[in-house]
């Protein structure tokens, strides 16, 4: 385990990423304390957050992360006459 200041990590962060690929784990600290823990996605903890998992998940190949954020297209509601939709499915579910 490393520890690191936030300015020498910023200057050397490819060094400190190859240490992480490596499976070393980086200790960053601010002013000497310890704010941040760098490591990598082969070590997650059970009680890591939904986008560690998913990344843990794409770099070991079960899923594809998304390349850029796209946004869904506007669109305008279409009105119809007779049931709703929900009433429809509400139908065919019996």
């Amino acid at each position: 385990m490393h520890l690191v200041g936030i300015k020498e990590l910023k200057n050397r962060l490819t060094y400190y990423l190859k240490l992480t690929k490596k499976g070393d784990r980086i200790v960053v600290t601010d002013r000497g304390s310890p704010i941040a823990v760098l490591h990598s996605l082969d070590q997650i903890e059970d009680s890591a957050g939904v986008e560690e998992k998913l990344a843990s998940l794409g770099k070991k190949g079960m899923l594809r992360l998304p390349t850029r954020v796209r946004r869904l297209p506007s669109f305008e509601a279409i009105m119809t006459t007779g049931k709703s939709a929900s009433e429809i499915i509400i139908e065919d579910r019996r």
